[in-house]
């Protein structure tokens, strides 16, 4: 099997120290593709590259116009080679192959938008006090970014932060997770393709150890754009404070799905399988804890449980599969302690809460069977907790004011959404609830016009339409004396 190499300068390269990791399907531990990994002085090389690009005349003259001309014409590359892309990230992820072809439609109309964009972020002119001066708004790139991108949606998250950063200017270096590293490679050879100038794009896999590590520590970064758990981003932040860096951080959520006893309960049950159960419960928006006015609580939990025996789990490659692994042995596993340490603390488990026993065509996947909790108190780590796997828990309320406060009561403002027929409901709890984005009956919506991101601990800025755009731009303030007079004050 031949070595995949990494991107440098306009290079594909194997790295200095020889590195290389073998990377598997999570459905049956294959073996799909052997990667060269970078490491710190790789890294090193990739920033270089990166600060060069930025300062060098081949990407600096280039209009906004003709910036955004090279992201719609790469996003029509994507559009083009959507399956194979697809296919990578269902043979690397384990997620269905549908899903995948979803995520592929969602980035090509990522680079679309921000190629439209990219020669519509004029500066402004604002009031001076001067009748005689002129003080207007500059909005310049920020430098040179580091990105550091997760596991789960390993290319559309990606391009949540290359597309806008590519569109202000910014030179990059990208670091995909040293577990899904493979529809990255393959978008950036479609970059290179595309014709992008020399070292704009650099693309190292490795470890956050050492890849990552340089990115936040280096005093040649100027932002570090990130997505993944929060103990994770605290270090970055640390890291990043040696040169103070700009720091964009997406680190998760513990998202409450409310019913309300005016809701249509019935349609909600759909909102509430796709909310959990989606790429099996790995994704940050991934409403695990679901809140139900008493009155309707055990028809939901009813209908939940007959729902959840008869997902479908199989290879993702196979249109017939609803929900495919996790990602890996040691994901699996943290899944399984969550559920087991909440039986232990007085949860009940109504189904699910084990790998699957019956199917030798399962038995080599990280499969964990779809999960359905009732009984769980807010004081307990799985309702605080992110879970990032197929559990879902059910917990009861008496009254709006008790749903709203539960709802939240988590170190997280990420996501959350309920459902309810009442105006006056919907406004005082879409105001009352703490998160970045508040779905009103429906779940897990988000597009490339509206941003993205969270409240208190889930992270730091947006992703996502002309505020994702912004957040890779710095602002500058020129003022501009036309008829300047002596002051005559010193020495006067």
């Amino acid at each position: 099997m031949a070595v995949q190499p990494f991107f440098i300068n306009g290079s594909w390269v194997t790295g200095q120290a020889g590195l290389e990791r073998v990377i598997i399907n999570p459905f049956d531990q294959q073996a799909i593709a052997t990667v060269a990994e970078g490491d710190r002085t790789d890294a090193r090389a990739a920033i270089r590259s990166a600060r060069e690009a930025f300062q060098g005349a081949d990407w600096e003259q280039l209009s906004p116009t003709e910036r955004g001309q090279l992201l719609y014409q790469l996003g029509e590359r994507i559009a083009a080679e959507k399956e194979n892309l697809a296919r990578l990230e269902t043979l690397n992820t384990g997620k269905t192959y549908t899903e995948s072809l979803w995520d592929m439609d969602d980035i090509a109309g990522i680079f679309r938008y921000y190629g439209g964009l990219a020669d519509k972020h004029a500066g402004e002119i604002i009031a001076s006090p001067n009748p005689h001066s002129q003080s207007r708004l500059e909005k310049e790139p920020v430098g040179v970014v580091g990105m550091i991108c997760p596991w789960n949606y390993p290319l559309l998250q990606a391009a949540w932060k290359i597309a806008p950063a590519l569109a202000t200017g910014c030179t990059l270096v990208i670091k995909p997770s040293e577990l899904t590293p493979l529809s990255t490679l393959e978008w950036t050879r479609l970059a290179e393709e595309a014709g992008f100038p020399k070292g704009v794009i650099n693309t190292v896999t490795g470890p956050g150890s050492t890849v990552g590590a340089e990115l936040a520590e280096s005093l040649e970064v100027d932002m570090i754009s990130f997505t993944g758990g929060v103990v994770t981003g605290k270090k970055i932040m640390q890291a990043a404070a040696g040169n103070v860096k700009k720091v964009a951080l997406e680190l998760g959520g513990k998202n409450p799905h409310i019913l309300f006893e005016d809701g249509d309960w019935e349609t909600a049950i759909d909102f509430i399988l796709n909310g959990v159960f989606f790429h099996a419960g790995q994704i940050c928006s991934a409403g695990t804890r679901v809140l139900v006015h008493a009155s309707l609580h055990d028809r939901v939990v009813a209908h939940l449980e007959s729902r959840i025996r008869n997902i479908r789990l199989g290879n993702g490659m196979e249109e017939s599969t609803q929900m495919g692994p996790l990602i890996s042995a040691d994901q699996r596993q943290k899944v399984a302690h969550h559920v087991q340490r909440a039986i232990q603390e007085g949860a009940v488990l109504v189904c699910g809460g084990q790998q699957p026993d019956n199917d030798p065509k399962l038995e080599k996947g990280f499969f964990y069977l779809p999960t359905l909790l009732i009984g769980c108190r807010p004081d307990m780590r799985i309702v605080q907790e992110e879970i990032f796997g197929p559990v879902v828990h059910v917990e009861k309320f008496e009254t709006e004011a008790e749903a709203v406060a539960r709802a939240n009561d988590t170190i997280y403002g990420l996501s959350g959404g309920f459902w309810s027929r009442d105006p006056d409901r919907i406004s005082r709890v879409s105001k009352a609830l703490r998160f970045g984005t508040v779905w009103v009956n429906d779940f897990n919506v988000y597009f490339t016009q509206a941003p993205w991101g969270g409240y208190k601990q889930s992270g730091l800025g947006r992703e996502l339409g002309t505020t994702g755009m912004e957040e890779f731009q710095e602002i500058k303030h020129i003022y501009q004396n036309f008829n300047p007079q002596p002051l005559n004050w010193f020495g006067k």
